[in-house]
């Protein structure tokens, strides 16, 4: 990989890792306030804590994903992309599904689905789809 490519790749990768990175706080700091408000029934039910575990587990393989990625990890790479896009589904179908849901677990899903799409956005772009497709 030449320099100019390389440095490409490189800050590619940083946006991919900050962005996964801030998914995986959101997460985390949402389990958090599930487990703080965990006497109030009508903010925390069972499919919420069930749901946040979820996510928390999955941004901390996807945040694993990405720092394996950027090192050069062709699968990583690959269950990156996968991952991120199948993430987005679930969230959009958390938010559009009336019911189990609070309001405030979709607009947190919302927030952890831009992020999302940041990802799913520059690890499917050509710039470094094609990079792992070289080597």
């Amino acid at each position: 990989m030449d320099t100019e490519l390389a440095a490409t790749h490189s800050a590619a990768f940083r946006v991919v890792r900050a962005l996964a990175g801030g998914y995986l706080a959101l997460s985390v700091a949402t389990v958090v306030a599930v487990f703080v408000l965990r006497h109030h029934a009508s903010v925390v039910t069972d499919a919420v804590w069930v749901r946040t575990v979820i996510v928390v587990a999955s941004a901390a393989v996807m945040t694993s994903f990405a720092a394996r990625a950027a090192r050069g990890h062709g699968r990583s790479f690959l269950r990156l992309r996968i991952v991120s896009a199948v993430m987005l589904v679930a969230i959009a179908v958390i938010i559009a599904i009336p019911g189990d849901f609070p309001v405030w677990l979709k607009v947190e899903q919302g927030v952890c689905g831009l992020l999302l799409l940041g990802v799913a956005l520059v690890v499917n772009g050509k710039h470094l789809r094609s990079a792992f497709d070289r080597g």
